[in-house]
């Protein structure tokens, strides 16, 4: 989907090609790359970006000053993306510990459509690392566009459904949403939420925002300045250190304890090229510590006070990890043949090579049969290294089926005789099987007959075929970690991430110690997961009462030692904590959720969470408000319209505004069928179910009815209620099948033709 993107931009600027600029512009037009310059995703947008969709090539041209166009014929194939040129942007970010909220306001303009003539808009936002889109707001002339979430039951109602192109994510960090029929020459004002995690490294915490413009999107005449304004603010809570934000020439507009704010504006002839950058340091060369705590707003449906608790490994290089044993179970069903596999080998083999002589190993690898590189576990030597990269080189996908269950269960048994170790074990798949509610159940029982050294499960999911929240709460069961890749180019880094982080363990069996009740205090997560060098451990939960004065972490550290630390307390001021927390709120929820089929969970708890922190659940759907601004008792031209039927203004503002249903968002529970049929992830076949559900809704009426059992192309043609969407993907998903049905079809649909 993001190389289909990234054509249609290319295509895009070929056409645009066709505008004429003037005399007087200093500005040719915008030039594709020579093909020796480009990469599969070099025209993917690096900040935000709006394009004009273009089907019809006749309808090119500069409003302002129409000219002569060679004559084209037909509509394209596919789309082409224009890339609208910018007219004013600003940029407001506001960090709370490891989140940041970013808003983005921008005007462009439809350079490239005659004026009597429209098209549809299509937004591209980039974010961060983990970013998660909250919310789009359009504003034109005559209507206004915004978006809110609504509970799955509700969407049900919602007769208008968009093409799966008008609002989908054409890779995991661009949020793509369509806004139909705008005017050539039309100004579009824009502002875009949405939130990302900062990353972490050796004690500082950053943050990167796209921000980074073409060449292209700068207005044609250059001789008038535009206004950039970037404004930021810095309220962390667990900030112990300096502030710095490096990427623009920033002003220090306040520095007051805990807070600091930092504001960049310019005059200028070219939008920034540099993405917006910002770290500040957040512990010592020590492990350090802290909890925020907050009382919950008057719409949160839980009234009980929260908190958000962190550890940070500090910076010290000589801080001892434990010794390991770690087992890679690895699924290398036929849907894993090529990059997915070939990524996941390199992983290993560097996650191999960062093991010490004395921690030890296995592989076993799975689909419907498991493999074994050896039946007992291994010492990580050089020569026992060398031997598994050749052995898990080999080609094991030469059948199908994935059962993971035998696997792991296996591996569990090897490490259940460990002493003054870490055993894990890594699971690697892309698929999902129909006993996973089963095999968390199973891991449950292992933890508690196991002890404080039960083995920890680290999960890494492949695609959108996989059941995530399975991966999930299996992981948190048995206080692993959990990762996945839902693009493959991301596969390796993603994975090695993983493994650095599970292999760098420095304090494990993590318990929390309050001076009061601690009964009243309540995770979100089922444990608490291990601390590791690498990666700071961020919880957060609810509790009765107030809040404890002191608070102790107690934990094991690498050399078996007991490791015990007070925590600093504080209370959040002026700190939005319930928004802070709903990400990994929603992510925990749903994932128990699914495990315990608590429709009480998923109805009142998920989606009322989910709609009032503008977070997308599994339970919960974008919906596109379109609202008109023309008052329908007075036309464009000022006159007045006489209404038959009584105010109608009334009737438009007892309509309300109409809602189009976007495409699902999140990544479902997997996908059993794709798994069996062994459908690589990435293919086109990932977005087979989506289609469907589509086409089971349009052909809901007498004549589709029909349809659903005909199958036919002629149908397509002769259908007087199917709409231009049903015939796309019953074209493209049940193809050219010719049919007796056809004949019933269209005497019904035609009689008088008959």
């Amino acid at each position: 989907m993001a190389e289909d993107f990234a054509r249609a931009v290319e295509d895009g600027l070929k056409l645009g090609k066709r505008i004429y600029l003037g005399k007087d512009r200093a500005v040719a037009p915008p030039k594709p790359l020579p093909p020796m310059e480009k990469s599969p995703h070099i025209y993917l947008p690096s900040a935000p970006m709006v394009y004009a969709v273009i089907l019809d090539p006749r309808i090119v041209d500069n409003p302002d000053i129409p000219s002569y166009q060679p004559h084209v014929h037909g509509r394209l194939d596919r789309p082409a993306l224009i890339p609208l040129q910018m007219n004013a942007i600003n940029l407001d970010v506001d960090c709370y510990g490891d989140t940041a909220f970013v808003q983005v306001s921008g005007t462009w303009r439809v350079h490239c459509v005659m004026g009597s003539r429209s098209c549809n808009c299509r937004i591209a936002l980039p974010m961060g690392d983990q970013g998660s889109i909250l919310g789009v707001e359009v504003d034109l002339p005559t209507k206004s566009y915004s978006t809110e979430l609504v509970g799955v039951e509700e969407s049900k109602g919602i007769k208008n459904i968009a093409k799966p192109e008008d609002g989908v994510f054409v890779c995991p960090r661009i949020f793509t949403i369509t806004i139909p029929k705008i005017d050539g020459g039309t100004s579009v004002s824009i502002k875009l939420h949405w939130s990302q995690k900062l990353s972490y490294n050796d004690g500082q915490l950053t943050l990167t925002v796209p921000f980074s413009f073409p060449e292209f999107v700068n207005p044609s005449i250059r001789k008038i300045a535009r206004k950039e304004k970037i404004q930021l603010n810095v309220n962390s809570g667990i900030a112990t250190g300096m502030v710095q934000a490096t990427s623009h020439p920033f002003k220090e507009l306040r520095s007051e304890t805990g807070e600091i704010g930092f504001l960049y504006e310019a005059n200028v002839l070219k939008w920034s090229e540099t993405d917006l950058s910002l770290s500040y340091s957040v512990s010592s060369s020590n492990i350090y510590g802290g909890a925020l705590f907050q009382s919950p707003s008057v719409y949160d449906s839980d009234q009980r006070d929260m908190f958000y608790m962190y550890l940070f490994p500090g910076s010290q290089r000589d801080t001892k990890v434990f010794r390991k044993e770690v087992i890679f179970v690895v699924d290398v069903s036929a849907s894993m043949r090529g990059n997915s596999l070939e990524s996941i080998k390199r992983a290993i083999n560097t996650a191999l090579s960062k093991l010490s002589p004395e921690d030890s190993f296995n592989i076993i690898l799975f689909r419907d049969e498991t493999f074994l590189f050896c039946t007992s576990m291994v010492l990580a030597s050089e020569e026992a290294v060398e031997r598994a990269s050749e052995w898990i080189a080999k080609n094991h996908c030469d059948g199908a089926g994935t059962n993971i269950f035998i696997p792991l269960q296996k591996a569990v048994d090897m490490l259940s005789n460990t002493h003054g170790t870490i055993p894990m074990v890594f699971l690697v798949t892309d698929g999902a099987v129909e006993d996973e509610r089963k095999i968390c159940e199973w891991m449950n029982k292992v933890v508690k007959n196991g002890g404080s050294f039960s083995p920890r499960i680290h999960t890494f999911g492949i695609g959108s075929f996989c059941n995530h929240h399975f991966l999930r709460m299996l992981s948190m069961i048995s206080q692993g970690g959990y990762a996945a890749a839902f693009d493959l180019d991301s596969i390796e880094f993603r994975m090695q991430k993983l493994f650095s982080k599970g292999l760098s363990t420095v304090i494990a069996n993590i318990s929390i110690d309050a001076s009061d009740d601690h009964e009243q205090i309540k995770l979100y997560s089922l444990c608490i997961p291990d601390l590791s060098s690498d990666t700071p451990l961020i919880i957060c939960g609810r509790y009765k009462g107030s809040f404890p004065d002191t608070l102790k972490a107690k934990g094991v550290l690498g050399d078996s030692s007991s490791f015990i630390i007070d925590l600093k307390i504080e209370k959040a001021k002026d700190i939005p904590l319930d928004k802070v927390i709903a990400r990994q709120q929603i992510d925990l929820l749903t994932a128990q959720a699914w495990f315990s089929e608590n429709k009480q969970l998923e109805e009142q708890v998920i989606v009322n969470l989910s709609i009032r922190t503008c977070n997308i659940s599994e339970y919960s759907r974008m919906v596109l408000l379109e609202k008109s601004k023309i008052d329908n008792e007075t036309d464009v031209t000022g006159a007045q319209k006489i209404s038959s039927k009584g105010n109608a203004r009334k009737l438009l503002e007892s309509a309300g505004p109409k809602k189009i249903l976007l495409q699902i968002l999140t990544v479902g529970f997997g996908n059993l069928a794709a798994t069996a049929e062994n459908i690589r992830p990435g293919s086109v076949e990932e977005n087979l179910p989506e289609v469907m559900e589509i086409l089971n809704k349009r052909s809901s009426n007498w004549c589709g009815q029909l349809c659903k059992s005909c199958y036919c192309v002629c149908c397509l043609d002769c259908c007087s209620k199917m709409n231009n969407q049903c015939a796309v993907i019953l074209t493209q998903v049940l193809g050219a099948v010719a049919c007796f049905g056809c004949c019933q079809c269209c005497a019904l649909c035609f009689p008088e033709e008959g």
